[in-house]
């Protein structure tokens, strides 16, 4: 979390105390009142207390999301892409630390397997063929 982060998430969660406390207070004063007048009242939380806590939750659940680290891709193909482009030393930073058993490239498996067709390898001699105009050798 970035100090911009902890210190959003710090102050909301002062201001949620805070509306707690005033919610408790208020409502203790409301029953101290009814006892000394023994008259029943229904009152409902004052719009102070009442904005201060929905900013409270707010501020908290900002500061918390700035604090998220990145989302990891969804979908196999866009992960197993950037693990392939970062190769076997895996990722540079500290936050997505893959694990122990981090492999590089997680097609590594079924590219060493023995009768495995390389559609790369296929895809670079068609290539070759097609430059040379289609001749067979």
């Amino acid at each position: 979390m970035t100090w911009i982060s902890k210190l959003a998430t710090a102050v909301g969660l002062v201001l949620l105390a805070h509306s707690c406390y005033s919610a408790q207070e208020f409502s203790s004063f409301q029953v101290l009142r009814a006892s000394a007048t023994s008259q029943p009242t229904l009152s409902t939380l004052p719009v102070d207390i009442t904005i201060e806590t929905i900013a409270a939750l707010l501020i908290t659940t900002l500061g918390l999301v700035l604090g998220t680290q990145q989302l990891k891709p969804i979908q196999w193909r866009v992960w197993a892409g950037k693990v392939e482009r970062e190769g076997r030393d895996g990722p540079q930073s500290s936050s997505d630390e893959p694990g122990n058993n981090f492999i590089g490239n997680p097609f590594r498996f079924l590219e060493s397997r023995p009768g495995f067709v390389d559609i790369r390898r296929q895809r670079k001699n068609f290539g070759d063929w097609a430059r040379v105009g289609g001749e067979s050798k």
